[in-house]
């Protein structure tokens, strides 16, 4: 007798970066676009802190470079559970320099997984891009 296909296993990551998804549709939805992007970053915070998360804001982050160390080489906007960061934007159009802001934070953290959220477009889901850095597919 054959068992029943289990679903995967999603990895901590994936967990955070589908409530994530869930969760700023839901803002997207009921605020709509326009905002500062500090307002979206504080409610989006407070929701996935409602959800059991812990959310860091502003992160700094120090960066090494041949013997010297910068203390302050960079913020990131959201991390979560210090696993996944996030990097919130209200702007009209979403830019490659947005991505690679963030391909550069993810990579530069040592971290496996993070998300540009743009809350300026008409649909949500358009300004939701993910950057994956050794987490397995």
């Amino acid at each position: 007798m054959e068992s029943p296909a289990r679903p995967p296993v999603q990895s901590p990551e994936e967990a955070i970066m589908t409530d994530a998804f869930e969760v700023g549709m839901r803002m997207h939805r009921e605020l709509g676009p326009g905002l500062y992007e500090s307002v979206y970053e504080e409610i989006f915070c407070h929701e996935m802190r409602k959800l059991g998360y812990d959310v860091k804001r502003q992160v700094e982050v120090a960066i090494e470079w041949d013997g010297l160390t910068l203390e302050k080489g960079f913020k990131l906007d959201v991390l979560v559970n210090d696993l996944v960061i996030f990097e919130l934007k209200s702007v009209a159009e979403v830019r490659p320099i947005h991505f690679m802001q963030l391909r550069t934070h993810v990579v530069l953290s040592k971290k496996r997984l993070g998300a540009v959220m743009n809350f300026g477009l008409r649909l949500f889901k358009d300004g939701f891009q993910r950057y994956v850095n050794g987490l397995p597919q």
